[in-house]
């Protein structure tokens, strides 16, 4: 499960106020990190996020910086779980974990969950919030916030393409090449990075499903910040355009039945006016950045693909073969988007 019941109730009841007995329930893992709902007895909720259990890799798992994250971005009013602790000492529960308060509200996964949590008239706002939001995550002066350590300062575009580029060629699977399509892509907009306009906290996967809504479709808190980094603000943007979904769009299927699918929800165009309204950055080479979204997309399917192909995830794998026109589908739509930037 992930947790040594005994071990941690004791750390929280002496770190974070919680009153024993405590209960924990899994509400969201897998390779990424675990994260649990913990009910004191008193009825109180906490978020308790951990490492997975297995194939950990320190990079892209550390619990102190994703503590350090939030920490530095609480107090400055970027809507976060507020931190409550973190705990470093791994006889406790064998990996860093921490705890932050657990906010309550919606999560929209999909296309069902949005019509039943919201009207027609409420969804409209939903996107303008979001991008509100994400306008003021970029406005965080990363030195003052304490975070000019985080990462380096420059080169971010070019260091994803290289590194996706990488995981991609190593997870080749044999009969399976898509023309060159995606390497050819890779090239082009390695060709073609527009000048980083400033250096700002980068979420690194910013979209509808993490984030957690008020009644009124107002962002409560953003989740999962395991990949945040300093860098190019306008990968941001582009990622969310390209996972804010519109029913016409020929790589929707792709993304799930996406909430912004449903009726009422703004355009991706009306996203962007909304990001452009509440920031001074000139957004006119976003189609750059959705072109990359699209483009690491591929390259993540085809890391996915790879691992299926190999026997290394089990479970139905009934629509494996579809992937490799999936992967070919967001090359060509990562072309194309780049082509009419």
């Amino acid at each position: 499960m992930g947790i040594h019941e005994a071990n941690v109730t004791e750390w929280m009841v002496s770190n974070v106020g919680a009153v024993a007995p405590l209960r924990f329930d899994l509400i969201a893992g897998g390779r990424s990190n675990l994260t649990y709902r913990v009910t004191d007895a008193n009825g109180t909720s906490f978020a308790l996020r951990r490492p997975p259990t297995s194939h950990v890799l320190p990079t892209a798992h550390d619990m102190v910086r994703e503590h350090t994250i939030i920490s530095a971005l609480s107090p400055l009013g970027v809507p976060v779980a507020k931190p409550l602790g973190l705990c470093t000492e791994e006889s406790v529960n064998e990996r860093p974990f921490y705890v932050m308060e657990f906010v309550e509200g919606a999560i929209l996964r999909d296309r069902k969950e949005a019509e039943a949590a919201f009207s027609v008239a409420q969804r409209f706002d939903i996107g303008g919030n979001l991008a509100e939001t994400l306008s003021s995550l970029h406005d965080v002066d990363v030195t003052k916030a304490g975070l000019g350590d985080l990462a380096r300062h420059d080169g971010y575009i070019e260091r994803q393409i290289r590194r996706w580029r990488g995981q991609y060629e190593q997870m080749a699977v044999e009969g399976v090449n898509h023309d060159g399509l995606v390497e050819a892509v890779g090239d082009q907009l390695a060709a073609s990075i527009p000048t980083q306009q400033k250096v700002a906290v980068v979420h690194g996967d910013y979209r509808l499903d993490n984030t957690v809504l008020d009644t009124n479709g107002r962002v409560r808190a953003i989740l999962d910040w395991e990949i945040c980094t300093l860098g190019d603000p306008m990968a941001d943007l582009g990622l969310l355009l390209v996972y804010w979904a519109e029913p016409s769009d020929g790589t929707a299927a792709l993304l799930g039945s996406a909430p912004t699918t449903a009726e009422g929800f703004m355009t991706r165009k009306q996203v962007l006016e909304a990001y452009a309204r509440h920031t001074s950055l000139d957004v006119s080479q976003v189609g750059f950045y959705q072109a990359f979204g699209y483009w690491k997309l591929a390259c993540i399917l085809q890391g996915v693909f790879a691992r299926y192909s190999a026997g290394a995830t089990a479970g139905d794998t009934g629509s494996v073969a579809e992937f490799p026109k999936h992967i070919a589908l967001l090359a060509e739509t990562a072309k194309r988007t780049l082509e009419e930037a």
